[in-house]
């Protein structure tokens, strides 16, 4: 069975058939997902999930695309939200750089607002990185002694940043990229990956494992991504599964069955 530790569950795509596609993940290997917000509404869509369906568990938090839109309570709001029993991390949050769709300063202000309120609540943090690597690594150094354990979600940095991160001891998230016909940097990654700091995700809707790359993702193909990987380690995509469920187990304290 698999764990996918990053899927947005909440998301529109999935109003028509969610409830179907949620029931039917288990037939399809997939025993707990993670289903991390990006605002306070999907935040609170995704707790109101995970109280609805035995496997998926919440992530609180809010994605530096919004860092610009949230109000003055922000952080009382996620607070109350986390009370929820499975409220299992701080996430996804982090700094985007690749679209100007918000001030750096705002973005590095809230997430950094966010990792403390994850030091306070005793949650894990799922990070999201893109074209900020620099930045994103200074803060984390920064806030080390804060971090409560995390991960790096959909991981698109070089080895040698993977490298800083699980010395900050955290896990490296993989997912459809590294199935794809072009992925350099993912493949590397998943060849030089130490099996016990490893994660596997869909991010669904978004970036959808070969051959079904185009249409909708859901957690379901999450199989995909232990397949791929398993492939380049020449491993067995069933231990795969075992080993990063277990690793998911550990850092979000969830059950494996």
């Amino acid at each position: 069975m698999f764990i996918d530790t990053h899927a947005h569950m909440d998301d529109k795509v999935f109003d028509q058939d969610r409830e179907e596609l949620i029931l039917g993940l288990p037939s399809r290997g997939v025993s707990r997902v993670i289903c991390p917000g990006i605002d306070i509404d999907t935040t609170q869509k995704c707790v109101s999930l995970s109280k609805e369906y035995d496997i998926i568990y919440a992530g609180i938090g809010i994605h530096p695309h919004e860092a610009g839109k949230v109000k003055a309570n922000y952080l009382d709001d996620l607070r109350e939200m986390a009370k929820t029993e499975k409220v299992v991390a701080v996430g996804e949050i982090g700094l985007d750089y690749y679209y100007d769709f918000c001030p750096k300063d705002v973005q590095k202000k809230v997430f950094i607002e966010q990792i403390e309120l994850a030091a306070e609540l005793g949650l894990p943090i799922i990070v999201h990185n893109r074209e900020a690597h620099k930045d994103v690594m200074d803060t984390l150094r920064e806030k080390k002694d804060l971090i409560k354990g995390g991960v790096m979600h959909s991981y698109s940095g070089s080895w040698e940043t993977a490298k800083i991160a699980m010395n900050l001891g955290f896990y490296i998230s993989l997912g459809g990229p590294v199935t794809f016909k072009n992925a350099r940097r993912p493949v590397e990654i998943a060849e030089k990956m130490p099996l016990d700091r490893l994660l596997i995700e869909t991010d669904s809707p978004c970036l959808t494992p070969h051959p079904h790359r185009g249409k909708r993702n859901d957690p379901g193909f999450v199989a995909l991504v232990a397949e791929r990987i398993a492939e380049l380690k020449k491993m067995d995509a069933q231990e795969i599964g075992r080993i990063t469920s277990e690793n998911a187990s550990k850092l979000f304290n969830i059950p494996l069955n």
